[in-house]
C-alpha cells in the first residue's frame, strides 16, 4: 500500500499547489504570538464602587440619555456624573492610562465616545515605524511598537493592564458607544491584558475590529454590542480562559464573532477533553458575512447562541497561514439556532460599493463587504478541521446546505511537509441535530442537509439527514467515535475539488468574483461543474459516436449500449445543473454510462481483447462509482472510484480514437455472431429464390 500512498501524495501535492496558487483574500494577520501558559482563569464580574469614571460634560445631554432609566439606575448615574465632573476623565483612553495596579474598575457613563485625542493620524516617529505590511495594507506592529505608538491602529489601547474591568453604566449596551468613525483598525484593543472584563457597551465603525483581545489568559465579553466593521465585530486571538456571553454583533465584513487561534489545549486528544479554552453562549450574530468564524478555532465550546441572516451561519478553518494551532480542532457546537443564512453580500463587491472608502459604503444602512470566499446559504462550514462536534443544534432554512465539510491541504497554510497534506478533515461528528425544523417544530427545510467533498477519516452524520452530496454518508453511532460505513479518503471528489479551486479565486480589493462559481451567482452553463460535465459529455459523445459508426453500428449490443450511453451523458449534464447534485440523477447517469462501456467492451472482445476488457473495466469502475455515491461509501480505499475512473477514462478516449481511425469497415471489430441479422437474412432469401427457380 505504501507505493499507492506515495503516488497519491504526488497527486495531492499537485492539487495543493494549484490551490495555493489561487489568489485569495487573507484573513487576520498578526505579529508572531504564542499561547498563554494556561495558568489563568475566567475573571469574575466585580460590583462595588468604580475606581475610575469616564463621562462627558454636557449635563443636559446626560439627563436626556438617562431620563427613561429605571429610577434607581437613573439616580446612581446622576451621582456618578457629579462625581465624574470632579475627578473623572472625558475619554476612555485617559482612564485606561491612569490604571496603575491590577484589579481596578473603570465605569463609562452613558454617552458617545469618539476619543478625539486618539483620532489623528500618526506623526513624527510613529509615522515612520519599520514593520512588515499585511496583505490588507496595515502594518504588523510588534508589542513594543504598539506601546510606543498605541494610536497608530487603536482608538483605545489597553496594553498589559491586568484584571481590569471596563463597564458601561447605562440601562442597555447601546447607552455607551465607543465610535472609531472608520479612522482606526480597532476601536478597543486589549493586548497582553490577562483577566480583562468588558461589559455593557457598544463599539463600532472600524476598518478591522470593534473589540480585539490578544494574548490574554482570562477574559470576559459580557453584554457587549459590536457593529459596522470592515472585518470583525469581536476578535480574540491566541487566548485562553475566555468567555463571551449575551453579546451581539452585526454588519461585519468577515464575522461577528471570531475566536481565532484559541489556545490549542486539546491537540492530540480524541472527543473526550478536560476543558475548552473559550466558551461562547447567549450571543446573537446576524447580518454579517458569517456569524461565527475561527481560523484555528481550537477547543471552543459554542452553545445556546443564534447565528442567523448572515451569508453563512458559522465556519471554522485551517486555510490561512500565520495562525498558531493549525489545523483547527475540537470545536463543540450544541443547542445553537443556526438559520436563514442566505444573504447575498457579494453584490456589494460587484457593483463597486465596497470599493468606496468605508465611511461612504453605507454600513449603517445594511451594506456588508465580504472579505473572503465562502458558500452562501450554508449553516456550518468546516474547511479543514478535526475532532469537531456538532450536536443538538437547530439548523434550518438554508438555500445551500445545513453542513458543509471540505479538506484543506497543508500547502494552503504554508506547511510543505508531505505527511501533513492530508491532515484535515477527520473525526467530525454531526449527530442529534434538528434539521429542517425550527424549535417550534415548523417545517423550514434546507436545500440539502450535507455537502461533503468526500475526503477524510471517520467523519459521520446522523442517520436522518436529508438530501446530501454525496447521497450516501457514513452514519454516526450512539457513542462518539462509532461510525457505520466510514471511509478514509486522501482526497475529495475531483469535480468538487475543481469547484473549490475556482471559487477560491476571490478578492474583494480587486473586485474579482470568480466566473464559474455559483457562490457568486453563476447559474446553468456558467458553473464550472456544468462546464466540466458538458465538456466530458461532448468528448465522450464524439469519440464514442465515431467508434460506434466506424466499427460497431451493425452490432445490436453496441447500438443499444451506445443509446444508453447517450442517455447517461445527458443525465450527467442534467445532474450537474443542480446546485448540490444531491439527487439520484448523477448516480443514475453513472449506471447508464456503466452499461454503455460494458456493452461496447463485450462487443469488441474478440477482435480487440485488450481494449475491450479495458472498456469493460471502465464500465465496472463506473458502476462502482455509482454504488459509492448512492448506496454505500466504499471503505478501505484511499481514493474514490471517480479518480481512477477519470484517469482510465482519459486513456480510453485516446485508445478509442486510435481504434476508430484504424482500417476496416463498419462491424469489422465485432464478433460476427453479434452482428445485426440483415445481411445473413438476405443471403437466406436469395438461396430460397434460387431453389424455387
Amino acid at each position: 500500500m505504501s507505493w499507492t500512498r506515495r503516488f497519491l501524495a504526488v497527486l495531492l501535492a499537485l492539487a495543493a499547489a494549484l490551490l495555493a496558487a489561487a489568489p485569495t483574500a487573507l484573513a487576520h494577520e498578526e505579529r508572531p504570538v504564542t499561547f498563554p501558559d494556561g495558568s489563568g482563569s475566567v475573571p469574575e464580574y466585580r460590583t462595588g464602587r468604580p475606581d475610575l469614571l469616564v463621562c462627558k460634560t454636557d449635563r443636559a445631554d446626560f439627563e436626556r440619555r438617562t431620563s427613561a432609566f429605571p429610577k434607581g439606575l437613573r439616580e446612581r448615574n446622576l451621582k456618578l456624573f457629579d462625581r465624574c465632573q470632579d475627578e473623572g476623565y472625558r475619554h476612555l483612553q485617559e482612564a485606561v492610562d491612569a490604571v496603575d495596579e491590577p484589579g481596578m474598575n473603570i465605569a463609562i457613563l452613558p454617552g458617545l465616545y469618539e476619543e478625539e485625542p486618539s483620532q489623528p493620524k500618526p506623526k513624527g516617529g510613529c509615522a515612520r515605524l519599520k514593520a512588515p505590511d499585511s496583505a490588507l495594507g496595515y502594518q504588523i506592529l510588534s508589542y513594543a511598537q504598539q506601546q510606543r505608538c498605541p494610536h497608530n491602529q487603536n482608538l483605545v489601547a489597553v496594553l498589559g493592564k491586568k484584571n481590569l474591568q471596563i463597564e458601561g453604566t447605562g440601562a442597555t449596551r447601546s447607552d455607551v458607544v465607543v465610535d472609531a468613525k472608520y479612522q482606526k483598525l480597532n476601536a478597543i484593543r486589549a493586548d497582553g491584558s490577562d483577566g480583562i472584563y468588558f461589559r455593557n457597551f457598544t463599539a463600532q465603525r472600524t476598518t478591522f475590529n470593534s473589540l480585539y483581545v490578544l494574548a490574554a489568559d482570562g477574559f470576559v465579553i459580557d453584554d457587549v454590542l459590536t457593529r459596522w466593521n470592515d472585518e470583525y465585530g469581536f476578535l480574540t486571538f491566541a487566548s485562553d480562559h475566555g468567555l463571551y456571553k449575551n453579546c451581539e454583533s452585526y454588519g461585519n465584513g468577515d464575522s461577528g464573532i471570531y475566536p481565532g487561534s484559541a489556545s490549542n489545549i486539546n491537540d492530540g486528544r480524541g472527543y473526550d477533553v478536560p476543558r475548552y479554552s473559550i466558551e461562547i453562549t447567549g450571543c446573537r450574530s446576524h447580518h454579517n458575512m458569517v456569524g461565527y468564524s475561527g481560523t484555528a478555532g481550537d477547543s471552543v465550546w459554542v452553545h445556546d447562541n443564534e447565528f442567523d441572516h448572515n451569508m453563512g451561519g458559522a465556519s471554522m478553518d485551517s486555510a490561512f497561514p500565520g495562525h498558531p494551532g493549525l489545523p483547527q480542532n475540537h470545536a463543540r457546537f450544541e443547542r445553537n439556532r443556526i438559520h436563514d443564512n442566505n444573504e447575498d453580500y457579494y453584490r456589494n463587491v460587484a457593483d463597486g460599493t465596497c470599493a468606496k472608502p468605508p465611511v461612504e459604503r453605507g454600513y449603517e444602512d445594511g451594506v456588508v463587504c465580504p472579505q473572503i470566499s465562502m458558500p452562501p446559504g450554508t449553516g456550518i462550514i468546516t474547511a479543514g478541521g478535526n475532532w469537531n462536534l456538532y450536536e443538538k443544534n437547530w439548523v434550518y432554512g438554508h438555500d445551500r446546505a445545513a453542513f458543509y465539510l471540505n479538506a484543506v491541504p497543508a500547502f494552503i497554510r504554508g506547511e510543505e511537509a508531505w505527511a501533513k497534506q492530508t491532515d484535515t478533515s477527520h473525526h467530525n461528528r454531526y449527530a442529534a441535530n434538528v434539521l429542517g425544523k425550527d424549535p417550534q417544530g415548523r417545517s423550514r427545510p434546507n436545500a440539502a442537509d450535507v455537502w461533503w467533498d468526500g475526503q477524510g477519516e471517520a467523519n459521520c452524520w446522523q442517520a436522518d439527514a436529508g438530501a446530501s452530496s454525496p447521497r450516501t454518508l457514513p452514519a454516526c453511532g450512539p457513542r462518539r467515535g462509532d461510525v457505520s460505513g466510514g471511509s478514509d479518503r486522501l482526497a475529495g471528489e475531483p469535480v468538487k475539488l475543481a469547484q473549490l479551486l475556482v471559487c477560491a479565486d476571490y478578492n474583494v480589493q480587486a473586485r474579482r468574483l470568480p466566473a464559474g462559481c455559483d457562490w457568486y451567482g453563476a447559474r446553468g452553463l456558467e458553473r464550472v461543474e456544468v462546464q466540466i460535465a458538458l465538456a466530458g459529455a461532448v468528448v465522450l459523445a464524439l469519440v464514442g459516436g465515431v467508434l460506434w459508426w466506424r466499427r460497431l453500428r451493425h452490432v445490436r449490443l453496441a447500438t443499444v449500449a451506445s443509446a444508453l450511453g447517450a442517455v447517461g451523458l445527458a443525465l450527467d449534464v442534467a445532474g450537474a445543473t443542480t446546485t448540490l447534485s444531491s439527487s439520484y440523477v448523477p448516480a443514475l447517469a453513472l449506471l447508464f454510462l456503466a452499461a454503455w462501456w460494458t456493452g461496447l467492451g463485450l462487443a469488441l472482445r474478440r477482435t480487440r481483447p485488450v481494449f475491450a476488457w479495458t472498456t469493460v473495466a471502465l464500465g465496472a469502475l463506473t458502476l462502482l462509482d455509482a454504488f459509492d455515491k448512492a448506496v454505500v461509501m466504499l471503505p478501505w480505499i484511499p481514493l474514490g472510484p471517480a479518480w481512477i475512473r477519470g484517469l482510465l477514462g482519459v486513456v480510453w478516449v485516446l485508445w478509442a480514437v486510435i481504434a476508430a481511425a484504424g482500417r476496416g469497415g463498419a462491424g469489422a471489430d465485432a464478433d460476427s455472431s453479434e452482428r445485426e441479422p440483415s445481411r445473413s437474412a438476405g443471403a437466406v432469401a436469395d438461396a430460397g429464390a434460387g431453389a424455387s427457380a
